[in-house]
């Protein structure tokens, strides 16, 4: 097993995610297959328990793993299915130890950082890096690890550490390591200034790590003398000075490390360079062309209650660039904050008010993501009815589709004070209710969690068509809350069809209305499972209503009809108002944006 372990210097959020699915990528297309690891110093178990607001949107695996969002990026890039132990935290290596001293296994010793908590964190690695993430029996050839934080962050001492350990247990040959760092321009002077990444290398060698490969930050291509003044002072060979500046769409990153020859760089590392082909991208190239060469717009309103910060949607963002692309529009996605919808903020603040209609009035479709807790659940039921009464296509996520079953009880059933039992725990009619193996006491880990089984009802229905007339898909769930059962006749007795269930018939998963243009509510999240090339069903679904081709793609049999680009690979970018952001942590290529929510 090889190892490629990614850091990052001087700043967060420089792009170490998308670095490191960029290698994975340009590895994967030399021929060699390749898994992820990424570690989070944070004292959580997981990320399940952490608001969107403190790490951006939790990225949930098929084995029901609260993760990263960084893990959805390998994902995506790679094609690949990973799990929950690809995710080290802190708090899983403490416990983990801790439950070891419980039981005895260190009877006799103090346990210690080193080497207990340091030989547990190596241990983890490799038992990790073995296990099949591609289809395969047999283990990756190479496994890219992404360490979380800055170097210098007190809480990843013990990973360093550990990793020092490691690279010098494995050999030279079998670890390489790039750092990731930034080098800024001073508008005062105009100049890429080497300093910051000197002092970062500097620090990460005192710990006991020497970088193989700089990886710089910046807005330009890094300068030739530049170069030389990182690889006289870094002790790092010219040729391994790559520059990662901005580009117009994430897509190209891989293609930017290509071109520098980056991949000839980490495979001379690890003794690979006569079993590795060139890099062959293909449908990669050829995606990331069309992807900047789309112009004729779609417009999606987006109406959350996280709209502040944009990782909070990372997954669903992505799943509509991917199917945008697929139906050869460009994405622009308009943030409309839940609550500036409802009535109070008519009153408080009429301009938001004004502004968040406006926006939804103008959108070709609108999506309800999934969330938790009340606030501006009232705005997004009014989405919803606005969407159901004037035929825009709508896709309610989760949550999304508990308030378009809301909407649906107090609009058409006449159950004027109908609600989710998560809002108002004593409402007469309760058409969203807790369900009955969940937990009340502990948050963490209890939900539903991870890959399900969702069977059709109605063959003839718009998402049966959109799956290729399956008669079942396996997406993946993240809810505590779901349709109350005794109700759906009801519901169905006027008109509400739910189209997709699970294998006892009472937990309802997909809910669709017949007569409308294109009106879907899922439980699952199908955006974790949306790739480059192989877009989500619903996700595409909902952009080809939105731009007149969906009649056309349930003819041709849904996402069957979507193979035109394979996932050879994949990524991605956002702008502002049209201007290309920076590849950073979670950068959001080929989106267009009305600005609010983005965070770079």
């Amino acid at each position: 097993m090889k190892y490629v372990l990614v850091t990052g210097g001087v700043v967060s959020g420089l792009g170490k995610g998308v670095t490191a699915s960029s290698i994975g990528l340009i590895l994967k297309a030399c021929g060699l297959r390749v898994t992820s690891i990424k570690i989070d110093p944070y004292l959580n178990t997981d990320a399940g328990t952490m608001s969107p607001f403190e790490h951006g949107e939790v990225f949930v695996l098929d084995d029901g793993g609260e993760v990263d969002l960084d893990l959805g990026n390998y994902e995506r890039f790679l094609d690949i299915k990973l799990t929950r132990d690809n995710n080290i935290t802190t708090g899983k290596i403490y416990q983990s130890v801790i439950d070891k001293e419980r039981k005895g296994d260190y009877l006799g010793k103090t346990v210690q950082v080193v080497p207990h908590i340091t030989d547990a964190i190596q241990e983890w690695i490799e038992r990790v890096a073995v296990i099949p993430v591609d289809g395969e029996d047999s283990p990756a050839d190479v496994c890219v690890i992404e360490l979380g934080g800055t170097i210098g962050d007190i809480e990843s001492m013990p990973f360093i550490e550990a990793l020092g350990q490691f690279s010098y247990r494995v050999g030279a040959g079998n670890f390489c390591l790039i750092h990731v760092s930034l080098v800024p321009v001073l508008n005062v002077v105009g100049e890429q200034k080497t300093k910051p990444t000197q002092h970062s290398v500097r620090g990460l060698r005192s710990l006991g790590l020497a970088p193989n490969i700089l990886a710089c930050r910046s807005t330009m291509g890094l300068d030739d003398n530049v170069k030389e003044k990182l690889s006289r002072f870094c002790h790092v060979p010219i040729d391994n000075i790559i520059s990662l500046h901005d580009v117009s769409n994430i897509w190209r990153v891989p293609l930017i490390l290509r071109d520098q020859k980056a991949h000839e760089s980490i495979l001379r590392v690890l003794n690979l360079k006569g079993v590795a082909r060139e890099p062959v991208f293909g449908e990669w190239t050829s995606r990331t062309e069309l992807c900047d060469r789309l112009h004729e717009p779609v417009r999606v309103a987006m109406v959350g209650k996280y709209t502040g910060l944009s990782d909070s949607y990372l997954s669903v963002l992505k799943a509509l660039l991917h199917s945008s692309v697929a139906c050869r529009r460009k994405l622009f996605v308009d943030w409309v904050p839940a609550s500036d919808l409802e009535d109070e903020t008519a009153i408080e603040n009429p301009e938001n008010y004004r502004t968040a209609w406006n926006l939804l009035k103008g959108a070709d479709a609108i999506l309800v993501p999934g969330g938790f807790g009340d606030r501006g659940v009232e705005g997004k039921i009014l989405a919803a009815k606005y969407a159901r009464e004037n035929r825009i296509p709508f896709l309610g996520i989760c949550l999304g589709m508990q308030i378009a079953v809301i909407d649906y009880a107090r609009s058409i059933l006449g159950l004027q004070h109908a609600n989710s039992t998560e809002f108002d725990p004593n409402t007469q009619n309760p058409c969203v209710i807790f369900m009955p193996e969940g937990s009340k006491t502990h948050m963490g880990g209890t939900m539903r969690l991870g890959s399900r089984r969702t069977y059709f009802q109605v063959k003839d229905s718009k998402s049966a068509k959109l799956y290729g007339n399956r008669s079942f898909v396996d997406e993946r769930h993240r809810h505590r809350y779901e349709v109350n059962p005794d109700m759906v006749q009801q519901f169905e007795d006027a008109g509400l069809s739910f189209t997709g269930k699970d294998k006892s018939g009472r937990r309802m998963e997909i809910v669709e209305l017949p007569n409308h243009p294109y009106f879907i509510g899922v439980q699952f999240h199908p955006e974790f499972k949306s790739r480059p090339g192989k877009p989500s069903a619903v996700f595409l679904g909902l952009i080809a209503a939105a731009c007149g081709q969906l009649e056309s793609l349930l003819k041709k049999g849904g996402v069957a009809m979507n193979r035109g680009f394979s996932n050879g690979t994949s990524g991605e970018k956002l702008h502002r108002n049209g201007n290309a952001t920076n590849l950073s942590n979670g950068s959001l290529d080929g989106i267009y944006s009305n600005g609010n929510g983005i965070h770079v």
